[in-house]
């Protein structure tokens, strides 16, 4: 299904249980976060996705207003009624990855809702590597978009022993799933980068397949 979200007893059946044993340890870290240096808003996992028994986490650029409190769902989620959220969902169904397969978190976590700046994708940096800490099931990283790889090679540069203690990891980068990504007066370019993102949602299914990691 995709657009859950916007069943209002389907939003608060995962409010209620936004601190279930599987997803408390990647709230808290958000509650913790929210307003960090004068940051501002931040939403919590939903407790659909696998939280801290998650295998893949999947990383994009900063939450969008579909993760907004008002007006949204207050998760990252990609039951969120947005077409964000509908092209990943569609996309992790066709590959037969399940949400719980899944924890979803962005390179600048806190909510701007606009691109973020060097600056904001480093500060997004240690949110990230706290996150991973709490992942031990980790088997790859799917990155979506520019900002989303920009991220995670900030990180992995300011923290090599991780990528040192887990060297097989497998690391996806592809396009954003949002419909701006495609933008391109070439047709023949939208079409290789929708292959690209098919393509990279098949890897990710293939590395949990084939329990490597």
């Amino acid at each position: 299904m995709v657009r859950q979200m916007a069943d209002p007893s389907f939003r608060e059946r995962q409010f209620l249980d936004r601190y279930a044993d599987h997803v408390r340890p990647v709230n808290q870290l958000v509650d913790e976060l929210r307003g960090h240096d004068g940051r501002g808003w931040m939403p919590c996992v939903a407790p659909l996705h696998g939280g801290v028994e998650a295998r893949v986490l999947s990383i994009l650029r900063d939450p969008g207003p579909g993760t907004q409190e008002e007006g949204g769902s207050g998760f990252l989620c990609i039951e969120n009624d947005d077409p964000t959220a509908v092209a990943q969902a569609e996309r992790f169904e066709c590959v037969n990855v399940k949400p719980h397969d899944i924890t979803p978190w962005n390179a600048y976590p806190w909510y701007i809702n606009r691109a973020p700046t060097a600056a904001e994708l480093t500060a997004g940096v240690t949110p990230l590597h706290r996150l991973l800490q709490l992942l031990p099931d980790l088997r790859v990283v799917l990155l979506q978009g520019r900002h989303a790889q920009r991220g995670w090679e900030l990180a992995m540069r300011r923290y090599p022993d991780f990528l040192r203690d887990r060297p097989d990891l497998p690391v996806v980068p592809t396009f954003h799933p949002g419909p701006k990504a495609l933008f391109h007066p070439d047709r023949e370019v939208r079409e290789a980068r929708k292959a690209h993102r098919r393509a990279a949602y098949e890897t990710v299914a293939a590395h949990l397949a084939d329990g490597s990691v």
